[in-house]
């Protein structure tokens, strides 16, 4: 089983992963059939790899079946297969495992989904905030209270000489909701993922003006991960998973239009122009999101050892975690080269052409 979990309820209780692990499953012998068990919903726009992997046949040309599965935005039960031994692989974001390894989770990040941190501090464009020292006295929004973005956020602040006490935190929910509060001016600035933000901006026509975390910008916090007994139980699967993703999200960047299409008919979603047309506005301003920001690149999906090491000395330095975990505990790149052997340029003029 393949389990995906994205975004908007990344800070789980990491404690509440326990109570699976009286209950692991016995890994099962290699197949050619993975079962995908998303934490998010279908018209979340991560699912946009998967989306392009399934209709452009990507999955089936490499020899595997994905068989997908809803968990309704449940994102902590999807976790918590995975962490269980009962899923094959997780769409998870990094803290989980940095913060999961001293109760025991062992979870390894074989393939990157994003290239930079998720967590932003956005404000919209026709703010007075122009500095991190002008957040004094601000509210801050936050999809849910106590994500890592309050840490992330709080140690930005404090560089610019802001103290706990000169700003706040307030749990806005995400969607109409979301909006409707930074809109109303319920709050001065959210501390959000960077896609719900990109939502926002293409769904309802905001303009965000964004602060990032300057010591961890430039570091992945999204993987596909597994543990290593299945890693070991399965590596042919994995291969072909991860060489239909590269191909999947090269796709997404070469030719937006198709994969809009391709994201809306495999959402669920009524496929009309206007539905095309925004997706594909969304795709446009997110490709620095996605895994193929390069598609020349022989390493697209590969997790960086020192950016792992980098966001676990962050989160051991303020209190997110007790204990430093090596970075090759946590992740490896075993099938990156695998998923990368085919000629780029060839398959980057075939999407171009496809419709």
């Amino acid at each position: 089983m393949i389990v995906r979990f994205f975004g908007l309820a990344r800070a789980l209780a990491v404690g509440a992963l326990a109570l699976s692990f009286a209950f692991p499953a016995p890994v099962r012998a290699d197949d050619e059939t993975l079962t995908l068990v998303s934490g998010a919903f279908p018209t979340a726009f991560p699912e946009v790899i998967n989306a392009v992997a399934q209709l452009a046949g990507f999955y089936k040309e490499e020899g595997v079946t994905v068989v997908e599965q809803y968990a309704g935005g449940a994102a902590t039960l999807a976790v918590q297969i995975v962490a269980a031994g009962k899923g094959d692989i997780g769409g998870v974001g990094t803290e989980p495992i940095i913060q999961g390894y001293e109760k025991g989770v062992r979870l390894v990040a074989f393939f990157s989904r994003n290239p930079h941190l998720q967590q932003v501090l956005g404000v919209l464009d026709d703010s007075p905030i122009r500095t991190l020292a002008d957040f004094k006295g601000a509210t801050i929004g936050q999809l849910a209270l106590g994500q890592p973005g309050t840490i992330y956020t709080g140690v930005m602040l404090a560089g610019a000489g802001l103290k706990k006490d000169d700003y706040s935190f307030v749990a806005i929910g995400n969607g109409p909701a979301a909006i409707q509060a930074i809109t109303t001016k319920k709050v001065d600035a959210v501390a959000f993922p960077l896609p719900e933000i990109r939502t926002y901006e293409v769904q309802a026509h905001l303009k965000f003006r964004l602060f990032y975390q300057p010591i961890l910008k430039d570091i992945s916090d999204v993987s596909f991960v597994a543990s290593p007994a299945v890693i070991a139980a399965k590596p042919e699967a994995f291969k072909r998973f991860c060489r239909a993703t590269v191909k999947a999200a090269i796709l997404v960047r070469e030719n937006p239009e198709l994969a809009a299409r391709y994201f809306v008919e495999h959402s669920g979603l009524k496929v009309t122009a206007e539905a095309i047309a925004t997706e594909r506005r969304l795709l446009d301003i997110s490709q620095d999101m996605l895994p193929a920001i390069d598609p020349a690149s022989k390493r697209i999906g590969e997790v960086s050892l020192r950016g792992m090491q980098v966001l676990d000395n962050f989160m051991y330095d303020n209190g997110m975690t007790s204990i430093r975990v090596p970075a090759s505990a946590i992740a490896t790149n075993q099938f990156i080269a695998y998923a990368n052997d085919f000629d780029h340029q060839a398959f980057i003029a075939r999407v171009k052409a496809m419709h």
